[in-house]
């Protein structure tokens, strides 16, 4: 193929892709864009899931994180939000989950959002 088929070629391509990009933004721009992780937000309803959340999301009970915090993501996954309390905790650790018991859920696991060590250490610093 000479240089001139090669290079119309080349532009006809190119001029398509931008058309098409062009066409396809204003339709994905309405959409509505979710994702497993929204979701999972919305089900736990503004509560802490305890079989989906990092050691973060404890930041906000004080004398929670890190340590009663890694203890409860390492030790799930919970049927019932009462199920911490089976753990190896301290008296002061258990005193801690039951002042704070009320804001946290248990939602199924959903292993998008537990493999690895994510719930460990997210990757999330200040």
């Amino acid at each position: 193929m000479s240089r001139l088929p090669r290079r119309f070629l080349s532009l006809l391509l190119s001029g398509m892709l931008v058309v098409s990009l062009w066409i396809g933004l204003p339709l994905a721009a309405n959409a509505e864009i979710r994702n497993l992780a929204d979701d999972k937000r919305a089900e736990a309803a503004g509560k802490v899931d305890l079989n989906n959340s990092s050691v973060r999301r404890f930041q906000q009970f004080p004398g929670m994180y890190p340590t009663l915090a890694g203890k409860i993501v390492v030790g799930g996954p919970y049927d019932s939000v009462d199920d911490v309390l089976d753990l190896d905790l301290s008296d002061r650790q258990v005193e801690l989950f039951k002042k704070y018991r009320d804001n946290f859920t248990v939602t199924n696991p959903e292993i998008a959002l537990n493999e690895g060590f994510d719930r460990i250490n997210d990757g999330q610093y200040r």
